[in-house]
């Protein structure tokens, strides 16, 4: 009966982890797609954290406390990208541009306009700290709040609303005015 019994734990443990997978994957493939720019690494990462966060649920399950496991997941995803950056000597080179079809909603102008301040913001985000740029990812682009983000990062609730703080001042810094990019001051 311990086989039997067992299985039943397993399938627990795979229905709890289907209910996990189906509540959290939009959220560790934007953060994986946020992170790397790039659809198919992306989806690439995101079949990694899973798998990976797969092996590991059950203890995971255990040292949570009660806790939700985004935070856990996002910083599997993180590592992971930590990873595929630094066995890869250049970043992916999709140009904004190609990255999305645009529908004919709005004016051509307003479209250009758009696309530039979106160029200006990502490339701002790009060359914010690591640490920086990956807390305004989990807040702006997860929703993700400063305990879940303090979780993800070891940090503690203090140190990342700081962190946050800092990040967005810094990217205000960086994208403010297109002028000073371009040097026509």
């Amino acid at each position: 009966m311990t086989e039997q019994a067992s299985q039943k734990s397993k399938a627990q443990l795979d229905a709890e982890f289907s209910d996990l997978y189906r509540a959290h994957l939009r959220d560790v493939y934007s953060y994986a797609y946020y992170r790397v720019g790039d659809h198919h690494d992306a989806e690439d990462l995101t079949e990694q954290t899973f798998l990976q966060a797969y092996r590991h649920f059950e203890r995971a399950q255990r040292e949570s406390n009660g806790r939700p496991l985004r935070p856990w997941l996002i910083r599997i995803a993180h590592n992971l990208a930590a990873n595929l950056y630094r066995d890869r000597a250049r970043k992916p080179a999709m140009p904004i541009d190609e990255s999305s079809d645009l529908t004919a909603l709005h004016t051509t102008e307003q479209l250009v306009e758009g696309r530039d301040e979106l160029s200006r913001v990502l490339a701002g985000v790009q060359r914010l700290p690591d640490d920086r740029r990956e807390a305004l990812i989990m807040r702006f682009a997860l929703g993700m709040d400063n305990r879940e983000i303090a979780r993800a990062m070891d940090r503690s609730d203090g140190a990342t609303k700081v962190l946050i703080h800092r990040a967005i001042k810094q990217l205000e810094e960086l994208v403010g005015d297109p002028r000073k990019e371009s040097g026509d001051e």
